[in-house]
């Protein structure tokens, strides 16, 4: 185990107004984690602030040990950490098996002259990042598509086709930002079952935003639960499901 990631006293402010405020949560190595909350709880501004699309305005965003405040997003995918998005967004025009290659790029090391060259080291290197792609597909029941036009599968294949991405880089760390959305109940229980074997299979520590309380509770060891930019609850799913802070946030306080 181990501490992977730390979040202490981090803001996030937009012409005055607070998106995030003050918020302090550490995950370790291996954990499989929920971040819940109403709509426009913070949610994905934490996700963006984890990904060097933000910068934060106070506190400190620690990985590994090392401040990532403000980094740039190829330096923290480079890192460890990689997402998806809530609104799908693949390499459309791209077949798909080239959008997982263009993730798995990320990680060579190649120089300028010999990727204009196309040196043996070149092809060697192209060569193994195929094969790793396509055994990505495999995995994710996509390998049958892989030369399909990405924007052609149907919507759950396209979700799953974006973690797939993300794994490409060889992530320590997942964000995973709705992944369940607009899917039906048996592409959920699908999913559900995916992301449990990525985490045990690969000792992957994933962070999961899901507004399914059904699959946040059926597979997340922890829960961090955001109203109004502040952590509000944490604990273990069946401990969240019965806290009234969490109820009270969504619900209200009249119906709770």
């Amino acid at each position: 185990m181990g501490e992977l990631l730390e979040f202490q006293g981090v803001a996030k402010y937009f012409g005055g107004l607070a998106a995030i405020a003050g918020v302090t949560f550490t995950i370790e190595s291996g954990e499989l984690i929920g971040l819940i909350g109403p709509n426009g709880a913070g949610k994905t501004t934490v996700f963006n602030l984890l990904t060097g699309l933000y910068a934060p305005s106070e506190g400190t965003i620690r990985f590994l040990g090392k401040a990532i405040n403000g980094a740039r997003p190829h330096t923290v995918a480079r890192l460890g950490i990689a997402r998806t998005f809530q609104n799908i967004r693949l390499f459309r025009s791209l077949s798909v098996l080239q959008n997982v290659e263009v993730a798995a790029n990320l990680r060579s090391r190649r120089s300028f002259v010999s990727a204009v060259t196309l040196s043996p080291a070149q092809r060697r290197d192209d060569a193994a990042i195929e094969k790793e792609s396509l055994e990505l597909l495999e995995r994710f029941g996509l390998r049958s598509y892989a030369d399909e036009r990405s924007d052609s599968l149907p919507y759950g294949l396209q979700r799953r086709l974006e973690i797939a991405r993300a794994l490409a880089t060889k992530p320590r760390l997942l964000l995973l930002d709705e992944p369940a959305a607009g899917m039906n109940p048996n592409e959920k229980a699908d999913l559900m079952v995916l992301i449990r074997s990525l985490h045990d299979d690969l000792e992957l520590t994933v962070l999961l935003i899901e507004h399914d309380m059904r699959v946040v509770m059926g597979i997340c060891q922890r829960v961090y639960v955001l109203d109004y930019g502040q952590i509000i609850a944490q604990g273990p799913p069946e401990a969240i499901a019965r806290d009234p802070k969490v109820i009270e946030a969504y619900l209200g306080a009249d119906e709770a």
